[in-house]
């Protein structure tokens, strides 16, 4: 069983518990916020980091946000109930869920303005926890699903995190090795360390290793001489936002390898749930790319290794264009060479 990345505990009174991210390998650490304040800068900081995670997340600070409220009408329980939500929304750009989960709970919200405020809340909080078990659902189907793409002996390519820790239960590219292996088939993994926070050197191999399952680090420019070694049969993913035509935002360096496994002929799977797609926007030219502190790139682990005063250039984010994607695997199904249509036949409208 994968590590509980976060979960709410006690009642509506209680608090959000969530791994310290930042600190592993070397340390296993819960933390525990009890304001929005504390979500916020968790998110930030990338404490709790993983689109479906951030947007559990998110859901659980709207809840810590207003539960205090002492609005005497819904007019003004949902104004305060926008500001919560605005100041949440805030903390990062690119990945939808944290956005979707927030929508979500204004529209809870909304469906119940008749009923009294005390209510609401209580009803937002199941919401909130509603949230979390979906997504381990959520996580089990689309490792289901995507389990039949991966062969007994496949080796997998993986970049970033999009495990256990990246959701609340299994993961999502995690997720399809994870349900292969479970299903009795033989997979190696090749995790590279995705600069410059080392995602997944510090967290795919920790997980993986945990899980039993074999797993190689590479840096991240190993990854073509891999291929051309055959050594990878296929790369999976995850996403923190997909376009309506396919194209998809993930940790940086992500688009690099769909070039590079396009070149050698090998698959390249991205896993995401039907909430990461944002069917508002076209294609992958308008989803918003955030950049992060300059320290990130200058430094490893608090250790300077550039000079002072260097300019620097942190994207944390590239899209990789739908044309470069073999297939997106949702809880819904398979979405082979993705585009608009494809995807409104598998996941119509969304939610």
């Amino acid at each position: 069983m994968p590590v509980p990345t976060i979960e709410w505990v006690g009642g509506i009174d209680g608090r959000v518990k969530m791994v310290d991210q930042t600190l592993l390998p070397n340390e296993l650490k819960y933390v525990f916020c009890d304001d929005i304040e504390g979500i916020n800068n968790a998110i930030k900081i990338l404490m709790v980091r993983g689109a479906p995670a951030i947007g559990i997340a998110a859901a659980m600070g709207t809840v810590l946000g207003i539960r205090k409220k002492n609005s005497g009408n819904f007019e003004d329980f949902f104004k305060e109930l926008k500001k919560v939500t605005a100041y949440l929304g805030s903390s990062r750009p690119t990945a939808v869920n944290l956005f979707w989960g927030l929508k979500r709970m204004e529209d809870t919200a909304l469906r119940n303005k008749d009923k009294p405020i005390s209510d609401i809340k209580n009803i937002l909080f199941n919401e909130a926890k509603t949230i979390l078990e979906e997504d381990k659902d959520i996580c089990r189907k689309i490792g289901e699903n995507g389990k039949t793409l991966l062969q007994d002996g496949s080796c997998v390519l993986t970049h970033c995190n999009a495990g256990g820790l990246a959701t609340a239960d299994y993961g999502t590219a995690l997720a399809v090795i994870f349900a292969a292996v479970e299903n009795g088939k033989n997979i190696r993994v090749y995790a590279d360390e995705t600069r410059p926070l080392l995602q997944g050197a510090r967290l795919t191999t920790w997980e993986l290793k945990n899980a039993g399952i074999d797993v190689t680090l590479i840096c991240d420019n190993m990854a073509a001489h891999a291929m051309k070694q055959k050594k990878v049969d296929c790369v999976v993913v995850g996403a923190d936002r997909i376009a309506a035509n396919g194209d998809a935002a993930n940790k940086i360096g992500t688009y690099n390898l769909s070039i590079i496994a396009k070149e050698h002929n090998i698959p390249f799977y991205v896993a995401a749930p039907v909430s990461t797609f944002d069917l508002s926007i076209s294609t992958g030219d308008d989803i918003p790319i955030e950049e992060r502190n300059s320290e990130e790139i200058t430094h490893i682990m608090g250790n300077k290794i550039a000079p002072d005063d260097i300019k620097v250039f942190n994207p944390a984010f590239d899209v990789t264009p739908a044309k470069n994607i073999t297939a997106i695997i949702t809880e819904k199904g398979v979405i082979n060479n993705p585009d608009a249509k494809k995807i409104r036949d598998v996941i119509g409208n969304k939610q």
